[in-house]
């Protein structure tokens, strides 16, 4: 397959399906891992994406040929993934590609605990290892066992447990998944509860037909809008491909922004937790810091990737985390992603009385946010300089992430792609024309 550095990135493998990982590369990944974790047993999940059973059937190969023994889970969402590694207290794989489109593949791998591996915490020995056995093969040894175990139900009752969810009101709520796995685990974790679910593609298919399961686009929240508003919902919840992820659309057909919904969790896992440290990123609404300071809480400001969010959690006991991509972070769940809890407490505080979810939000909504806005560039370096210079004076300047730059009343960030050659603006300020000011002068020396 050539260089496998071209689809092990810093926390995860993921690249087109064949001409990139294919199942002789997933059948050595599957036996380095089993290796470098050194686990008697490790469990598997894979999403519905056309490649990804053939993918996680040569992952198991390769692992059981090293003598490990593989709990399969079959279909199931990421943070079913970390349930499993979480609560069976064993390293895991997940065979996904997130929102990514259907031609990729991936894997996000943790160990027990679902603590993640990435880079510095054994990907790299993985990777070095699975090109070792492209190259000479794996070597032959005492097989393990594939064990096929249901961990859906145990996942859904488990996720019911951190979210009080008795004695809400009856409500009915849209939701979009985009073809992809929410379809799989949405009726699971609903069953029981006073919801009424309008289901929008549902039906589990790989080549994703309807749209793209990237709720963070706007284009791909257009169906559920139109249905939020259409059936009277009392909101809309969209998930990404792993259903990892969950955006929400309010009663009014409004797209919410994530920074909102963190700073709606955070006043609740606060109110749990009395003075607990909370994690945002640096690009989540200045709102998110006051509102955890306002309920008791200690606001812990990090870089922008969930590498550092979960990092900081493990490192501080932070109760939750929070990022501006729609990711939620909680101690009670491994310190691990899940949309779907996310989801469950905004549907708790919805339900708990009888106002509108416009109305619940609104006092955790304080500024005008721009979105995050990318621009092509020849030198990334060249063009953060020439903005920094023309903000020179006008404010505060950090450079914990790209340039951030806070003046009265806004503050803008420009930081860098790892990726690709792009610069992602976010900028925030009190009402719309200072935001789009500060937005449009940013932007005219970027592009210039």
């Amino acid at each position: 397959m050539g260089d496998l550095s071209k689809i092990f990135k810093a926390y995860d493998v993921r690249g087109v399906v064949p001409e990139e990982l294919d199942e002789e590369t997933a059948e050595a990944v599957g036996a380095a891992f089993a290796d470098v974790t050194g686990a008697a047993q490790a469990v598997l999940a894979h999403d519905m994406r056309v490649s990804s059973r053939a993918l996680a059937d040569a992952f198991i190969r390769g692992a059981t040929s090293r003598g490990t023994d593989v709990i399969d889970a079959g279909l199931g969402s990421t943070d079913l993934l970390y349930y499993a590694s979480g609560s069976l207290d064993l390293p895991g794989v997940m065979f996904t590609a997130s929102h990514n489109p259907a031609r990729y593949n991936g894997m996000k791998m943790c160990h027990a605990g679902a603590v993640p591996v990435g880079t510095d915490t054994g990907l790299t020995a993985i990777r070095d290892r699975a090109a070792a056995y492209l190259e000479s093969g794996i070597p032959a040894g005492k097989p393990g066992s594939t064990i096929e175990k249901d961990l859906l139900t145990g996942y859904a009752e488990h996720l019911r447990t951190l979210v009080d969810l008795s004695g809400i009101r009856p409500l009915r709520v849209a939701v979009d998944a985009g073809n992809a796995m929410g379809g799989h685990t949405v009726p699971a974790v609903f069953q029981g509860l006073p919801i009424e679910v309008t289901p929008l593609y549902f039906e589990l298919d790989g080549t994703f037909p309807n749209h793209e399961a990237n709720p963070i686009e706007p284009e791909n929240l257009r169906d559920l809008q139109r249905a939020v508003l259409e059936g009277g919902a009392d909101l809309g919840l969209a998930f990404d491909g792993d259903a990892d992820r969950c955006w929400v659309i309010d009663e009014r057909g409004e797209s919410v922004s994530p920074s909102t919904i963190t700073a709606l969790v955070a006043a609740r896992e606060l109110a749990k937790h009395p003075g607990s440290t909370v994690i945002h990123n640096l690009i989540t609404s200045r709102a998110v810091p006051e509102i955890i300071a306002e309920h008791g809480g200690v606001p812990l400001r990090t870089r922008v990737g969930h590498s550092f969010i979960k990092a900081e959690m493990a490192r501080t006991g932070a109760v939750f985390g929070g990022e501006h991509s729609a990711h939620y972070y909680f101690r009670d769940f491994w310190f691990a992603d899940s949309g779907m809890l996310a989801a469950l407490h905004v549907l708790a505080a919805l339900g708990e009385q009888e106002q509108p979810l416009s109305r619940v939000l609104a006092p955790y909504s304080r500024y005008t946010e721009s979105g995050e806005i990318n621009s092509t560039v020849a030198d990334q370096r060249e063009a953060l300089v020439k903005v920094r210079e023309q903000f020179a004076g006008r404010g505060e300047v950090d450079e914990l992430d790209g340039l951030t730059v806070t003046g009265s009343g806004w503050w803008f960030n420009l930081r860098p792609s790892n990726t690709e050659p792009l610069l992602r603006l976010n900028a925030e300020a009190a009402d719309e024309s200072q935001m789009a000011a500060i937005r449009d002068e940013v932007l005219a020396a970027v592009r210039s």
